[in-house]
């Protein structure tokens, strides 16, 4: 406190009846040099403030290029390849007190709900995924996809085959309808064989919640699925990316 009222005097010293430094030091009972110290470390602080100002403000326009996705540590790279010299903690603090923050990768839910005292069914691929025309055998799989209005649920029909998606449905439900959608697409293309084979994870949808499912598909309404726990990355490879990017961008409709 004796520090700021030297110094506000100090100020009005080229007025008149302003008192010098050493007299106010004097009277007060302190030294020129812890003053000039004081003194120092202010106009050091104000500097700082300037400078992170400057820096808020280019946080800020990173932040908004990226449409709001980038959190701290890619602020910081993009700060660095223009010219500043400045450690990720520092973003990162100015970021929290402003209330600036990325887009994050939410945590993944997990869709299967299977029964346990369910019997399991026989199984009909035999671990062989792999196919030696169209229409024999189909992998699936249903993601969710965040988006502004809210969850969605992609069920995608992959032909073993060929590698093509064959058919999909999307929906605000992961119920036995959406598989049911994506199944008659692919169906509806007719390109399934008779006594084709589904295959995905273990789930309830279609009402099929058993611990283990094997089933044939034939060209009547009869849809199915061959479900196993272990074997889901053929029908990750479509899901997981359109999951990823919705993530990423939060833009997904």
């Amino acid at each position: 406190m004796r520090y700021a009222f030297i110094d506000a005097e100090r100020a009005a010293e080229a007025n008149p009846g302003g008192h010098s430094v050493a007299l106010l030091c004097r009277v007060l009972g302190v030294s020129r040099s812890g003053y000039y110290a004081y003194l120092s470390g202010r106009l050091a602080a104000e500097k700082r403030a300037c400078q992170e100002e400057r820096l808020i403000a280019e946080i800020r326009h990173h932040h908004d290029l990226s449409r709001r996705a980038y959190g701290a540590p890619r602020v910081t790279a993009a700060l660095r390849r223009g010219g500043h010299r400045v450690n990720h903690k520092r973003v990162e603090r100015l970021m929290r007190e402003h209330g600036i923050s990325g887009i994050t990768r939410r945590r993944r839910r997990g869709l299967t709900r299977a029964d346990r005292n369910a019997i399991a069914s026989p199984d009909l691929v035999g671990r062989d995924f792999t196919a030696a025309e169209p229409g024999t055998k189909l992998v699936g799989d249903i993601t969710y996809l965040p988006t502004l209005a809210g969850w969605w649920y992609l069920a995608t029909v992959i032909d073993l085959a060929t590698r093509e998606v064959v058919g999909y449905g999307m929906a605000d439900h992961h119920r036995a309808g959406l598989v049911v959608d994506a199944l008659r697409m692919a169906a509806g293309r007719g390109a399934l064989k008779e006594g084709c084979i589904a295959h995905s994870d273990r789930g309830s949808e279609l009402g099929l919640n058993r611990s283990s499912q094997h089933h044939r598909l034939d060209r009547g309404d009869q849809l199915a699925l061959f479900l196993d726990p272990e074997d889901r990355s053929w029908g990750h490879r479509i899901t997981y990316p359109v999951c990823r990017d919705s993530a990423n961008t939060g833009q997904s409709r």
